[in-house]
């Protein structure tokens, strides 16, 4: 809880200073807003790609006393990630509602990204059913079903970007 305050309360003074200097007219307004969002996006999917990657290395230990400190490694780098990224997750979607709703951006091409923005919330959340698997040492996954797991929010970034992009409809 305390990293999310941070993140939220540096986040906030930065945009703050930036707006400051940068001036509060419509125009510019819009253009920092929109390069906050996609740090904040960019950002969440860094975590989103790195964290099933863990989870790949957490299935190939193998069970026993020997590998202990290689599990709680892996186990604590997975945690502090996802804690991390998760007030990561809500900067990009408090930042992305403020532009769709302020902005008035529509479309059918927003309809589609909105449907895989919340395909983009289950598979975050699954990654936390995840995290919670492993910490009760109750994986029920290989390595091989982490790597393809790990190719959904590849997928979903391709698509969202081409509608964003294109707006092909």
């Amino acid at each position: 809880m305390e990293n999310l305050k941070s993140v939220l309360i540096n986040s906030v003074i930065a945009l703050v200073i930036l707006l400051a200097f940068m001036g509060f007219d419509d125009k510019t307004f819009f253009g920092w807003w929109k390069s906050f969002h996609i740090i904040m996006v960019t950002s969440w999917f860094a975590g989103l790609f790195y964290l099933p990657r863990i989870f790949v290395n957490q299935a190939m230990v193998p069970q026993g006393e020997a590998n202990t400190a290689e599990r709680d490694r892996l186990m604590l780098m997975a945690t502090k990630l996802f804690r991390f990224m998760t007030p990561i997750m809500v900067l990009a979607l408090a930042s992305g509602t403020w532009i769709w709703l302020g902005y008035g951006l529509t479309g059918g091409w927003m309809h589609a990204k909105l449907a895989l923005v919340v395909l983009l919330l289950v598979y975050h959340g699954m990654c936390f059913n995840k995290l919670e698997d492993f910490r009760l040492g109750q994986n029920k996954h290989s390595h091989v079903w982490y790597r393809w797991f790990n190719e959904i929010p590849v997928v979903i970034l391709i698509v969202v970007t081409l509608l964003v992009v294109v707006k092909p409809f």
